[in-house]
C-alpha cells in the first residue's frame, strides 16, 4: 500500500428496518399443522414471525429498510447498493438496481450478494473493502428476505422459524480506528454441507420446470445437522475475530449473532464466554428472518436505547453454502433513531 495515501474504513453511519404488519403467532400455526406454543417456543425461542402480504416482494421490503437507514443517517445520497437475500424478486436481473432504482440511486453501484443467513455479514466485508480501496465513498448494505416465499405450506418446523424482514445499514469512508469502524472480519465457508439448507430446484443444476415443481422448489433444511455446525463455526468465527482485534470475549458489551434460534444464540455465548446478558436478540418477535436477522437485531436495539456509543460489539451469522462471517466494532454516537419498526411485546 502507497504510505502516502491514508487507511480508509467503513464507518456506521445510520441503521433503519421493517417488518411487515402481518403477525403469524404460535396459536395460529398450532391451529392448522401438528404443533403448539409450547413446542415452538421450547425448542426455538420464537413466539410469533412477520410474513409478507401477497403483493409484496423482497425488494419492497427492502426498498422500506434502505430508506429508513438513507434517513437516519442524514444523507440520501450514496454510490452503492448491496442487497443481501436469498429470496431475490426474480432469478434474474439481480434485486439491487431495482432496490438503488426506486430509492432515487439511479447509477449507484448496486449487486446482490448471496450468502443465505450469513449474507449480511459478507455484504459488510465487500462494503469495507470497496471503501478501503477507495471504490466508493457511501453503501448501503440491506439484508432482506420473504422466506414464506420458498417455505411450504405444511413444512411444520420451517414455518415456526423463519419471518420475512428487511434490515440496513449505510457505512460511510472514514478512519480506521474511529468509533464506528467495522473490523476484524472473518468469513469462511465449507461447500461440504450445501444440501443441509437448500432450495433443491430452481438453478441450473435442477431446473424448475413443471416436472420438478413442488417439494423441490421448497426450502429445506436438517435441523438437528445445522446447529451442530452452526454452533461450531458462530463460535470458531467470533473467537477469530476477537483475536485478531484483541479482544477478550468478556470485554465484549453487546453480541449480536443471526437469529437462528435462542438454543443456538444461548451455546455460542456460552462457548465464547460472553455473558447472557448482553446477547442482543429479538427472536422472540419476528423469528428468524435470513440475512434481515442481523440488522434488523442492530436498528431494534438501536431504538430502544440498548446500544451506547463507545460499547464493543461483535457480529456474527451463519447460513447455508455453508458459511459464516463475523466482525467487530465499537459503537459510535449516531442521531437519534426514528420510530422503532417493531413494538415490544412480553415474551
Amino acid at each position: 500500500m502507497n504510505p502516502d495515501i491514508p487507511a480508509r474504513a467503513a464507518v456506521l453511519a445510520g441503521l433503519g428496518g421493517w417488518v411487515p404488519d402481518r403477525v403469524v403467532t404460535n396459536d395460529e400455526l398450532a391451529a392448522r399443522l401438528d404443533t403448539s406454543d409450547h413446542w415452538i417456543r421450547t425448542r426455538t425461542g420464537i413466539g410469533s414471525r412477520r410474513v409478507a402480504a401477497p403483493e409484496d416482494a423482497t425488494s419492497d421490503l427492502a426498498v422500506r429498510a434502505g430508506a429508513a437507514a438513507l434517513e437516519h443517517s442524514g444523507d440520501p445520497g450514496v454510490d452503492t447498493v448491496l442487497l443481501a437475500t436469498v429470496t431475490p424478486d426474480h432469478p434474474c436481473p439481480a434485486t439491487a438496481p431495482d432496490v438503488a432504482g426506486r430509492l432515487g440511486l439511479t447509477g449507484a453501484a448496486a449487486f446482490d450478494i448471496g450468502a443465505v443467513c450469513a449474507g449480511f455479514v459478507y455484504a459488510l466485508a465487500t462494503a469495507a473493502g470497496l471503501i478501503a480501496a477507495g471504490a466508493a465513498d457511501r453503501v448501503l448494505v440491506i439484508g432482506a428476505d420473504t422466506y414464506s416465499r420458498i417455505i411450504g405450506p405444511d413444512d411444520r418446523g420451517n414455518l415456526a422459524i423463519f419471518g420475512d424482514g428487511a434490515g440496513a445499514v449505510v457505512l460511510r469512508a472514514g478512519e480506521p480506528g474511529e468509533p464506528g469502524a467495522l473490523t476484524a472480519f472473518d468469513l469462511g465457508s465449507d461447500g461440504s454441507g450445501r444440501d443441509l439448507i437448500t432450495v433443491p430446484a430452481g438453478g441450473s443444476r435442477h431446473p424448475a420446470t413443471a416436472a420438478v415443481a413442488g417439494a423441490d422448489g421448497h426450502f429445506t433444511m436438517r435441523g438437528r445437522e445445522v446447529y451442530r455446525h452452526a454452533v461450531t463455526h458462530l463460535t470458531r468465527s467470533a473467537r477469530t475475530s476477537l483475536d485478531a482485534a484483541g479482544v477478550a470475549p468478556a470485554a465484549v458489551d453487546r453480541f449480536v449473532p443471526h437469529q437462528a434460534n435462542l438454543r443456538i444464540l444461548a451455546s455460542v455465548a456460552d462457548e465464547l464466554g460472553v455473558p447472557p446478558d448482553r446477547l442482543v436478540s429479538n427472536l422472540h418477535e419476528i423469528g428468524n428472518t435470513g440475512a434481515a436477522s442481523v440488522p434488523l437485531a442492530l436498528a431494534d436495539a438501536a431504538a430502544h436505547g440498548e446500544l451506547a456509543a463507545g460499547e464493543t460489539v461483535l457480529l456474527t451469522a451463519f447460513g447455508g453454502g455453508l458459511a459464516w462471517g463475523s466482525c467487530l466494532l465499537r459503537w459510535p454516537e449516531l442521531p437519534p433513531s426514528p420510530r422503532p419498526y417493531l413494538r415490544r411485546s412480553t415474551p
